[in-house]
């Protein structure tokens, strides 16, 4: 309980803490905008270029920042693709489904029959077209003599 009352005055404490600091914040805040009006727009474009300066500066520096971290995880990511791909694979592979490879040689293999059956077709067309040749007189004797 005594801990409890203990942490209560220490969040009240927190709370006056911030209560104060916002409000000299806002009073800075006040303060610079009666300078600025009294001193006119000198003052204010003074600020405005040492904000600018002040941007620069921090962008550069974010984008230098960004730059690196994006190498470090580019090369995270990259290895994670090919972590995820070969379990992938090989989940397939458990499963009977063909790999790219598979079926391409498979393809192959239809083709190369096609082909075949093709040449059979053709050579069986020609073989139907040559007339078959007509009997003879003679040859009708000598096959109602056997």
């Amino acid at each position: 309980m005594a801990l409890k009352l203990k942490e209560a005055a220490d969040d009240t404490k927190i709370v006056q803490l911030v209560t104060h600091s916002a409000h000299q914040i806002w009073l800075a805040g006040l303060g610079a905008f009666a300078k600025a009006q009294s001193e006119g727009s000198k003052l204010f474009d003074s600020l405005v270029k040492e904000g600018e300066a002040l941007q620069g500066r921090a962008g550069k520096a974010a984008n230098a920042q960004i730059a690196q971290v994006s190498k470090s995880v580019g090369g995270t990511f990259d290895k994670l693709e090919q972590v995820f791909e070969e379990r992938v694979s090989r989940s397939l592979n458990k499963l009977g489904v063909p790999t790219y490879a598979d079926i391409q040689a498979l393809s192959k293999h239809v083709n190369q029959l096609n082909a075949s059956v093709q040449e059979l077709l053709k050579s069986d067309k020609q073989a139907h077209r040559t007339p078959p040749k007509r009997a003879t007189k003679a040859s009708k004797e000598t096959s109602r003599a056997a």
